[in-house]
């Protein structure tokens, strides 16, 4: 299988842009579109040619770029089908089950609304790589601006059931202020402990907190991890139902 080569750089005030190309076919797609400018710098950068992007859901900081950087390179728009009339510039509609080649690398399509209705992942099995957007953060999720709670759990189920070695790329740069939350929510998980130092030393370097292995995940984000005791003790829900203890913890972060 041809290498598949990943280029993730910071975007805006606090997204994430993502190339990823294959040199033997000769195609690079955007996961998302936060800055035309930023991402044409990118691709001048590596000397690679869009032919793609992979939208994941709908939002403005995801999407501005499309309709320039269309323009500019005939690239093929690839996003979720409950979301086409909101994805400037769509070509091709995606939708859970849905399977496509991206040069020698297949692509699997996940859907997982919660933030937004029609939000989708991008799941590469042969590299062990998925693209959640803004569904999972390291060590937080996304806000439900559209879903619910049931919602948004049933979305993170669906990745943690991926293979424990995926490598997760989020949309954001939220892992320091995600990690002081953690903290406050299970204060003696020891591998949570260190990533927390971890991310504040990335941080303070000007460094990405991502690519995170999901098992990274696993062992150290409350909001896949409401069956812990320690956690289920710190909110008083000790044995209540896992999709309400994470609509807590959710609600509980967006006041935080």
């Amino acid at each position: 299988m041809a290498e598949l080569k990943i280029h993730q750089f910071f975007c805006r005030s606090d997204n994430f842009g993502v190339l990823i190309h294959d040199d033997e076919f000769g195609v690079t797609a955007a996961i998302d579109t936060p800055d035309a400018a930023t991402i044409r710098g990118a691709l001048a950068e590596r000397g690679w040619s869009l032919t793609h992007i992979f939208t994941t859901h709908h939002h403005a900081d995801h999407t501005a770029g499309h309709g320039t950087l269309k323009n500019e390179t005939g690239c093929v728009v690839v996003g979720p089908e409950k979301e086409a009339d909101r994805i400037p510039g769509i070509d091709q509609r995606v939708a859970e089950g849905n399977q496509f080649s991206f040069g020698g690398h297949q692509i699997c399509v996940l859907e997982t609304p919660g933030h937004t209705l029609g939000h989708v992942t991008y799941w590469l099995p042969d590299d062990n790589i998925a693209f959640v957007g803004d569904t999972l953060f390291s060590l937080g999720c996304g806000r439900l601006l559209e879903g619910d709670g049931t919602m948004m759990w049933q979305s993170l189920q669906k990745l943690m059931a991926l293979p424990k070695e995926t490598l997760i790329y989020c949309g954001h740069e939220y892992s320091k202020s995600n990690a002081a939350f953690a903290l406050s929510v299970e204060p003696n998980n020891a591998l949570l402990q260190e990533r927390a130092e971890e991310i504040r030393e990335l941080r303070e370097s000007g460094l990405p907190t991502l690519p995170v292995s999901l098992a990274a995940e696993l062992a150290q984000n409350p909001f896949l991890r409401p069956d812990s005791p320690e956690i289920q003790e710190q909110l008083g829900m000790v044995g209540h139902p896992l999709a309400t203890i994470f609509s807590e913890l959710r609600r509980l972060k967006d006041r935080f």
